[in-house]
């Protein structure tokens, strides 16, 4: 009996572990992405239009200098993660937590793009905190 409570919890340790995994990719995607978000900013693109209706209102070239670190930064983190260490998983849920407040403020220059990365990051934080509990137990 002691042999299957072990085999059911290598199992389960090895989807766990996915999740931090999963979470990685995202995050590396999502930090392409920003990258890319950031350059297209930086440029001056035309594919950028803000509206007038909001609040908050900040200079697209300095927005773009801040998804372009930013998104260094959250690349860096999620190759970080493939390593499975303890420190990753909450630096990544801190950069991601970073990157959806960059993205929620870029909601007037790029809403769809905004939202879509802020999911991403919503999903990047949910799969790292749902990752490897047995690090996490004493």
């Amino acid at each position: 009996m002691a042999t299957h409570v072990g085999a059911a919890n290598r199992s389960s340790s090895g989807a766990v572990t996915g999740w931090t995994v999963f979470a990685a990719v995202l995050m590396v995607f999502g930090g392409f992405m920003a990258i890319l978000q950031g350059i297209s900013a930086i440029a001056k693109d035309e594919v950028f239009v803000t509206t007038t209706n909001y609040v908050f209102k900040f200079n697209l070239t300095g927005w773009g200098w801040v998804h372009l670190i930013l998104g260094i930064v959250v690349v860096l983190a999620g190759v970080a993660l493939f390593s499975g260490a303890l420190w990753a998983r909450v630096v990544g849920v801190i950069i991601a937590g970073l990157a959806m407040i960059a993205n929620f403020l870029w909601i007037p220059y790029y809403p769809f793009w905004a939202l879509t990365l802020i999911v991403v990051d919503a999903f990047v934080i949910w799969a790292l905190c749902t990752g490897n509990r047995d690090t996490l137990s004493p």
